[in-house]
């Protein structure tokens, strides 16, 4: 009897742990329907502007280790710090004056319609109480859940929380692949991936269960050991725990739609947006994700909201970056960005949110977003280079005017002149950041594209055959001595072959009236710069490989190189696996020209790059930034070339191409037996 009263005490003392629930490893993509796409992208489409928060362990160094001040959110791997030493970052992050109903009403009233913050960084450190480790923030000096206060703040001002959440993982012990450096410290052992995979889908269906974010934004998928099945089975994962949540493209293992709802370029506008696909642009403020206390290069606030504009206009978000520090506040710089921000937003707000794309092909003083009715449209003319004659010239709009009036301010006189609608404005403009013209229109926005000159170099070595993009339903008349495009001018049908200098000056007729302004663009032809004489080498080229931080190209070259090897072509090894990182490459040699002509070159690369050709500047590539492409072209006589390729990857992707394009054809990646060295 004595023995059954213990047993049922120790028993009452020490209740039984429950297994936290495991979440299911290979579930399929529920499919749905255009419809039920749309309905689920709804909101975020809307929204176009919401605010990034990068926030966890890496705060507490706050950019700083061993008298270097240029790290982040990637400190552990920039500064190669050993795990035991990392870890000692947990004890000391105690973010006492966090105010998550601050964070919230900062970014509502920047005029932001949705929060994305990280939940886990690749650090493998978890801002919310983890069921599945014990690297995480409850177990700080804090001890609270974060992310649930601050999801519950952002919801209270109207905002749609969401979360990031770090496929690539420095901490648990079952993720691979190793560091080379970090092998002594944290050795491979008995490291099974698909461990890891089974704890990231836990983790993931825990913070959508418990926080119910509106999108789950992935990263870090870029590493071999992350599988294009990992990614289907764990975007199935969300669509099944939520049948609502959005996930982003970095679920998957490339940097497009292959997989998840949209695009995500980084630090980057594309130059036409993307057309036919959902995307956004996440960028910093300064220099840095994460916070670093030595980073003041704060982007203006003109030049923010200018890029906020931008982006709607071309049909993708817009997310800006925050970096907490480890206290929990806001660097001042960030709250006065958010603040002026928020000024233009109050006034201007209707010109971005539910917005789509501009119908213009291009405006000489800015950007234009639109919102279509059913029996009329709103233009939203973003005017960043104010008419000094009070003149706002709307190419080729054909729309009878209902209204057009500065948001803001007075309503403004608009009217046809010509193939133009032209609005009066004030001769002082309102805002010098973006004065923003709304112009309400009968019907569909019926506009006359003016034809375009799609010919891409100016200049030409022996002749060039200029062509010209017509719109449907257009006639396009062309000159060639610089008089204006009349009735009688000749048409295009071919292209316009030069082997001169002058000007070409084409417009747009229909029904045989002008509908377009004119196009102009000069030719000149120039001297190719000489060829040398062959080297007399091997084919390839000499690459010289250096270790470093890199960030800019011209660092590369201050360093000792580490080995020396020969390509044949300009590219990134695909035997490099995992991708190496804080590497620089330096190719030299020769590059064989075909013909004397003008070339065009295409250089793509992440991180940073630059072409030189005889010593001079072709394309300039560099900075940190995520895949990109850059052009330049050159004047080439017949001939080997003298050839410098700088390149470096800091961390993350990496990617290095060289294309080009001879006279008027396409760009092609450079043969290999373009190269000597």
């Amino acid at each position: 009897m004595l023995t059954l009263v213990a047993s049922i005490v120790l028993s009452s003392a020490v209740p039984a742990v429950e297994t936290p629930p495991q979440a299911p490893p290979t579930p399929v993509i529920p499919g749905e329907t255009k419809a039920q796409h749309d309905a689920r992208m709804h909101w975020w489409r809307k929204s176009r502007f919401g605010m990034f928060i990068h926030w966890g362990l890496y705060a507490v160094p706050a950019g700083e280790w061993d008298g270097k001040t240029d790290y982040a959110e990637w400190i552990r791997e920039s500064a190669q710090i050993p795990v035991k030493t990392y870890d000692k970052f947990v004890k000391q992050f105690n973010p006492v004056k966090f105010n998550p109903k601050a964070w919230a009403k900062m970014a509502h009233n920047a005029g932001m319609q949705y929060m994305v913050i990280t939940s886990k960084h690749h650090d493998g450190f978890n801002m919310f109480d983890s069921k599945y480790t014990d690297f995480k923030v409850t177990n700080t000096p804090y001890k609270k859940d974060p992310i649930k206060a601050l999801s519950k703040a952002v919801r209270a001002e109207g905002m749609t929380f969401c979360l990031y959440h770090s496929i690539m993982d420095w901490h648990y012990p079952d993720y691979l692949p190793r560091r080379k450096w970090e092998v002594a410290d944290r050795p491979n052992g008995n490291a099974n991936f698909k461990k890891f995979v089974q704890y990231l889908r836990n983790d993931v269906q825990q913070i959508i269960k418990d926080y119910h974010p509106g999108l789950v934004w992935f990263d870090g998928q870029w590493e071999n050991t992350w599988t294009e099945p990992y990614g289907s089975q764990l975007y199935a994962l969300c669509r099944i725990t939520d049948p609502k949540v959005i996930v982003n493209n970095r679920v998957g293992t490339a940097r497009d739609r292959e997989l998840g709802d949209y695009i995500t370029p980084e630090q980057t506008i594309p130059a036409t947006g993307l057309p036919g696909v959902d995307w956004e642009t996440c960028m910093t403020m300064n220099d840095h994700w994460g916070y670093n206390k030595a980073d003041h290069n704060y982007k203006t606030t003109k030049v923010l909201v200018r890029d906020l504009v931008d982006i709607a206009s071309k049909g993708g978000n817009f997310l800006l970056n925050v970096g907490p520090t480890a206290e929990g506040t806001f660097p001042p710089q960030a709250i006065d960005r958010l603040k002026g921000i928020g000024d233009w937003m109050n006034v201007n707000h209707d010109s971005i949110y539910d917005t789509t794309a501009s119908v213009f092909d291009s405006l000489r003083w800015g950007r234009c977003t639109v919102r279509a009715h059913k029996k009329n449209t709103e233009l939203f003319l973003h005017v960043f280079d104010w008419p000094k004659d009070g003149k706002l010239v709307i190419p080729g709009l054909a729309n009878p005017i209902r209204s057009a009036k500065i948001l803001g301010g007075a309503s403004v006189q608009a009217a046809n002149v010509g193939p133009n609608v032209v609005v009066a404005v004030p001769v002082t403009r309102p805002n010098s950041i973006d004065t923003v013209v709304r112009v309400e229109i009968a019907g569909a926005p019926v506009i006359f594209h003016a034809p375009q000159i799609t010919t891409q170099s100016s200049s030409f070595v022996s002749s060039v055959d200029v062509k010209v993009s017509v719109p449907t339903g257009l006639t396009a008349r062309y000159t060639l001595d610089g008089s204006p495009v009349k009735l009688s001018s000749p048409i295009y049908s071919k292209p316009i072959h030069v082997d001169h200098n002058l000007n070409v000056t084409v417009a747009g007729f229909y029904h045989g009236k002008r509908v377009s302004d004119f196009v102009v663009k000069s030719f000149s032809k120039v001297d190719p710069w000489p060829a040398s004489e062959a080297m007399g080498g091997g084919p390839g080229l000499s690459v010289s490989e250096y270790k470093g931080d890199f960030s800019t190209v011209d660092a590369i070259e201050s360093g000792t190189p580490s080995q020396t090897l020969t390509d044949s072509v300009v590219r990134l090894d695909p035997k490099w696996n995992p991708i190496p990182e804080k590497i620089g490459r330096i190719l030299t040699g020769e590059i064989v020209i075909p013909k004397s002509e003008l070339v065009r070159f295409a250089l793509r690369s992440d991180d940073g790059s630059r072409l030189e050709i005889d010593g001079k500047v072709v394309v300039n590539n560099d900075g940190l930034h995520g895949s990109k492409t850059s052009e330049g072209a050159a004047p080439l006589a017949k001939g080997p070339h003298s050839i410098k390729v700088l390149w470096f990857n800091n961390t993350g992707d990496a990617s290095l191409n060289l294309a080009w394009a001879i006279g008027g054809a396409s760009l092609a990646p450079v043969p290999a037996s373009a190269f000597i060295h």
